[in-house]
């Protein structure tokens, strides 16, 4: 397993482009695979940018090679995360988990005692990667216009 070096909002972050790239890469394979398709499918680099500003901005290095990233923002006494992706070519090397590690130790600083996230009911590989985190699955989701739960919801506690 590879350490990575993970930055918490990263003052001065510049690769936009290559971070946007990275997401759309992430996030292309669920096309066809998720109903409804993930907000990746329309978020533009200027949509990206915005949600840096309002929400924190996790990422990860190798090398100083950007190699994986993660959302995250408190929601009521849970802090959320989202948007985890890492790139193909570094998958399977425990970039998500340091991630999701940082994401958590940061929640925890905030007085946070949960981390929350949503899969998607189609992505099985996502759930079991989850739970395997220390994740729990804690109830279901259902986008609006559904009549079918279309995630979970998953908890850990800090």
């Amino acid at each position: 397993m590879t350490v990575s070096e993970i930055e918490t909002n990263p003052a001065g972050f510049a690769a936009w482009d290559a971070l946007h790239a990275m997401l759309v890469a992430a996030y292309a394979p669920m096309s066809g695979v998720i109903d409804p398709p993930s907000s990746m499918a329309t978020m533009t680099l200027d949509d990206l940018i915005n949600k840096a500003t309002q929400e924190d901005m996790f990422i990860a290095r190798q090398d100083g090679i950007l190699v994986g990233c993660l959302f995250g923002q408190a929601m009521g006494e849970a802090y959320e995360v989202g948007k985890l992706a890492v790139d193909q070519a570094y998958r399977g090397q425990g970039h998500a988990r340091a991630l999701i590690e940082a994401a958590a130790t940061h929640a925890r600083a905030q007085g946070h005692g949960t981390l929350q996230l949503y899969a998607r009911v189609e992505l099985t590989g996502n759930q079991q990667a989850y739970l395997r985190m220390g994740f729990t699955q804690a109830q279901t989701f259902t986008h609006p216009g559904f009549d079918r739960p279309t995630a979970l919801i998953f908890r850990r506690a800090l």
